[in-house]
């Protein structure tokens, strides 16, 4: 399933939107560059076009995806 992005108004303080998709069993994936700020106060900085940021915690490369959430399913209740 995937969601159609919604309207966005910008204003003075924020020139620009940025597009953030949730994809469904996968990745929340940015439009980028960005910058992530992890729970240690280090900044990870990408200037990627789309970033891809885990949310399974099974990357080996967290908090950016490297498909790992392919190889095991989540659990539904």
């Amino acid at each position: 399933m995937r969601a159609e992005p919604a309207e966005v108004a910008t204003t003075a303080e924020s020139p620009r939107a940025h597009r953030v998709l949730v994809a469904e069993d996968g990745p929340v994936l940015v439009e980028g560059p960005v910058e992530l700020e992890l729970p240690d106060g280090s900044v990870l900085r990408s200037e990627r076009p789309v970033v891809a940021v885990c949310t399974c915690r099974r990357s080996a490369i967290y908090p950016l995806c490297d498909t790992s959430h392919r190889r095991r399913r989540r659990r539904t209740t």
